[in-house]
């Protein structure tokens, strides 16, 4: 299978290393445009009872990273995103080897309906199973017709390393069609959907993640799950602030973040 164009790759590497907050690269007409539209077409939004569902103060939306819900192409979408091929370019642009997670831990598809939201956070560090770490992250926004007045945006925010939480929002990648984002996510990474969803009935943020591990560095954060920061609002809270906690451990995150 082909799909992702790798035609500017050197341009994306330009782009990617030393962006603000933290490396990255935003891509537009990420794939090939009939491969984008079936997969968009895919997404179960007519089965969403049969994903996961995050309903919680730091976090509203559905995912499922089970290979036997996938459709037939996007099943096959991922194994091609698992491939040497892939990997060995994503490697290229981060300058670190990399491997793929068959498993899709944390990955797969991602849906945020009407109210959907995501607090600023870290994303897990050591992968729970393998002992790696995640190093890079690969999602690619599947909304058509959708309009910035409708939100979602992913916001990047800089990190303060006194107070240890997110500091600045540098910058927010408006979401729609067939546009990539690649980040690093070992820089302090701190990232979110910076305006909440606010679309018409119908109409879903849809994203597809998959990301990419490595051997851990010297010094790599601990955390199995993600750590997640209050919003401006929730930052007295003591029941979030608790709940920050139980997220980010990998014994007790189950019991605060799945409502399914």
């Amino acid at each position: 299978m082909t799909g992702i164009d790798f035609n500017e790759f050197e341009d994306w590497k330009v782009k990617f290393k030393g962006a603000k907050p933290f490396d990255h690269v935003v891509i537009d007409n990420f794939l090939n445009r009939e491969l984008a539209v079936s997969l968009e077409s895919e997404f179960p939004i007519d089965r969403l009872q049969e994903l996961y569902s995050y309903n919680n103060p730091l976090e509203n939306k559905f995912a499922s990273n089970n290979w036997n819900l996938f459709s037939p192409k996007t099943y096959e979408f991922f194994e091609y995103l698992n491939s040497a091929e892939v990997v060995e370019k994503m490697s290229n642009l981060v300058g670190v080897k990399l491997v793929p997670d068959y498993g899709l831990h944390g990955g797969g598809w991602h849906i945020h309906g009407d109210g959907g939201k995501l607090n600023p956070h870290l994303d897990y560090s050591i992968h729970p199973k393998l002992g790696l770490q995640r190093k890079l992250n690969l999602i690619i926004y599947l909304s058509s017709n959708w309009e910035d007045e409708y939100g979602g945006h992913l916001g990047l925010w800089s990190h303060n390393p006194d107070t240890r939480q997110p500091a600045n929002l540098e910058r927010e990648v408006s979401i729609g069609f067939n546009k990539a984002l690649i980040f690093d996510t070992t820089q302090m990474s701190w990232h979110g959907i910076s305006q909440h969803v606010k679309a018409p009935v119908g109409l879903f943020r849809k994203s597809i993640a998959i990301y990419y591990l490595c051997e851990p560095a010297i010094g790599a954060l601990p955390h199995g799950r993600a750590l997640y920061a209050p919003t401006a609002d929730q930052k007295e809270n003591k029941e979030i602030m608790e709940m920050i906690q139980k997220r980010v451990d990998v014994q007790s995150s189950s019991q605060v973040y799945r409502t399914q």
